[in-house]
C-alpha cells in the first residue's frame, strides 16, 4: 500500500498562440482517503466557479445565462465524477497500486486536469537504474 500521494490540478489553454498550463493547486496527501477527498474538493471547486448557483447573493440578477444543450459541460462532468462511487473506487485502486491517475475534461477553450500519484512510486522510479544507451 502506498502511503503518501501528490495531487495536482491544472487548467490548460491557449495564450498568445501557445498552449499553457495554469496550476490551480497542489496537495501532498498523507493518506489515500485525503488524496481522494482533495481531488473531489478541487473538482467541486472548479464546477462551482464555472457554474455557480443562480441564487447566490454575490451574483447580480441576469449575470448567468444558459448555454446550448450541446455545449461541453465541464461542471456537470466534474460533479458527476465526484458523485460516482464506482469511479472513486477505481481511482483508489489505481493509486493504491502505485499508478498515476488522470481525470480530465474540457470545453471550447480550456482543459481541466486532476492528477494524483503515489510519492512512493515516484521514489521507486528514481531508484531504478537507468538503461544505458550505446553512443556512437
Amino acid at each position: 500500500m502506498h502511503d503518501e500521494f501528490l495531487c495536482h490540478v491544472t487548467a490548460y489553454g491557449v495564450c498568445g498562440g501557445r498552449w499553457v498550463g495554469v496550476p490551480l493547486g497542489t496537495y501532498r496527501a498523507p493518506t489515500l482517503a485525503l488524496a481522494l477527498w482533495w481531488l473531489r474538493d478541487r473538482a467541486s471547486w472548479i464546477a462551482e466557479r464555472l457554474d455557480p448557483q443562480p441564487d447566490q447573493p454575490h451574483l447580480p440578477r441576469g449575470a448567468l445565462t444558459p448555454v446550448a444543450d450541446d455545449a461541453p459541460d465541464v461542471p456537470r462532468v466534474l460533479r458527476s465524477w465526484c458523485a460516482d462511487a464506482a469511479r472513486q473506487d477505481l481511482i483508489a485502486d489505481e493509486l493504491a497500486a502505485g499508478r498515476l491517475v488522470r481525470v480530465a475534461t474540457s470545453d471550447e477553450t480550456t482543459e481541466y486536469e486532476l492528477l494524483a500519484e503515489s510519492v512512493d512510486a515516484l521514489r521507486m522510479q528514481r531508484t531504478v537504474a537507468p538503461q544505458m544507451v550505446p553512443v556512437g
